[in-house]
């Protein structure tokens, strides 16, 4: 199938995890095959497996391939745990700008930065948060261009600033949400803001903070005699 053409040569590009003796099925096939799995509802590894069993002759046909049964679920499983992600993202990103790059569009484009929390990528049971990704979408031609995962431990901030090294923003016009109107955020710390409650912790009494808390036994003598004076007011 030639529409696949160039997305199998750039799926080619990752490295295999597997030894070089004894591979009965490819590489780009196997990656490609899943991709369209999960995009026909599969969400396992069996699924995937089960997705190829059943289209198996269909792909021989189009993909000029001649697998005898679908690869072992456990096979699946090997070959994309084994893959890195940098050279998967790598191989996802030349594929969008590619794409991007065919589409002929006038003016200045723009590029639209935003977070989002992956979909049961949480573990209740190890108490791990949901994963977050930051992805960059041309409006204009409704495409994901790169995406990066957002440190646990930080925000969309330098996640973004790491993606603008990576991506080509000439004649674009980027968006972002508005906590990336924050200053000094290169320095360290700077993206917390300051508490607008530090003016409500000072003591009324700046005497009192001087002399230090009050005893135990004092502080309840003066509770007391408060209440004393409420009930005889009229």
């Amino acid at each position: 199938m030639k529409s696949f053409e160039i997305f199998l040569s750039l799926l080619a590009t990752i490295p295999d995890p597997r030894r070089a003796e004894g591979k009965l099925y490819q590489l780009p096939h196997i990656l490609l095959f899943s991709i369209l799995a999960v995009a026909s509802g599969a969400n396992s590894y069996r699924g995937i497996r089960t997705f190829i069993r059943v289209h198996r002759q269909k792909l021989n046909e189009a993909f000029a391939i001649s697998w005898k049964k679908a690869p072992a679920h456990t096979s699946i499983r090997f070959i994309l745990h084994g893959l890195k992600a940098g050279d998967v993202e790598t191989a996802f990103r030349d594929h969008a700008s590619n794409l991007n790059d065919d589409e002929t569009i006038a003016g200045v484009r723009a590029l639209a930065l935003d977070g989002k929390a992956l979909k049961n990528s949480f573990d209740a049971f190890n108490d791990a948060k949901a994963r977050q990704v930051l992805s960059a979408f041309a409006t204009d031609t409704a495409l994901v261009l790169a995406h990066i995962e957002i440190d646990e431990k930080s925000n969309e901030i330098p996640a973004a600033q790491k993606l603008f090294e990576e991506i080509d923003l000439a004649n674009r016009v980027v968006t972002l949400d508005a906590m990336h109107c924050q200053k000094n955020f290169r320095g360290g710390g700077g993206c917390k803001r300051p508490s607008d409650r530090s003016a409500q912790r000072k003591p009324a009494d700046p005497a009192r903070a001087r002399r230090g808390p009050l005893p135990q036994g004092a502080a309840a003598l003066g509770r007391a005699n408060d209440r004393r004076q409420v009930s005889q007011s009229p």
